[in-house]
């Protein structure tokens, strides 16, 4: 059985080509979140007046990867440090947010987020300012067509990424 993941971390083609190439993950699709109109148009979201975020909508199978492997790609492919930012791309609709679709996944989001906010922070960064909240209540509205799969139709294609330099740190797990 498949679960469901939602991470906005600025523009959102560059973010679902780092999720579709991941093994495990079955589908991703891009789209708008967290915002107040319905049905919102990339013009409408761009003006920022929804209060969307530009979301990557990830579909994984948890027993071929982890919820928190995602969340491992999400921190280190956007600079989380980033107020409504990444690089050039500036606005409420390139924040970085996680919407989570279960207590488990909330559970492991904030987890996360603490262990790498340590990490930046000693590094001389910023907190981290990522939005993480619960789905529910909230609606996926799919991107246009010509944003699905965008860098897969456009190899060269534009995809700012502000990482921050500083890949997640590798758990070790013994059992």
């Amino acid at each position: 059985m498949s679960e469901t993941a939602y991470f906005a971390t600025g523009c959102f083609w560059g973010a679902e080509r780092r999720f579709w190439n991941l093994p495990g993950v079955l589908r991703t699709s891009v789209g708008y979140m967290g915002g107040h109109k319905e049905s919102p148009t990339y013009q409408e979201v761009c003006t920022g007046r929804t209060d969307h975020a530009e979301m990557v909508e990830v579909e994984f199978d948890p027993k071929l990867i982890s919820y928190h492997r995602l969340l491992e790609e999400f921190w280190t492919m956007h600079d989380p440090t980033s107020l409504n930012r990444q690089g050039g791309d500036i606005g409420s609709q390139y924040r970085s947010a996680i919407y989570t679709t279960s207590e488990k996944q909330l559970h492991e989001a904030l987890a996360t987020r603490n262990i790498y906010n340590h990490l930046l922070v000693k590094n001389g960064f910023d907190e981290i300012c990522t939005e993480i909240k619960s789905a529910e209540g909230m609606t996926y509205w799919p991107a246009e067509e010509y944003h699905q799969r965008y860098l897969e139709k456009n190899p060269k294609g534009y995809d700012c990424h502000s990482s921050t330099g500083i890949p997640y740190p590798a758990q070790v797990f013994i059992g």
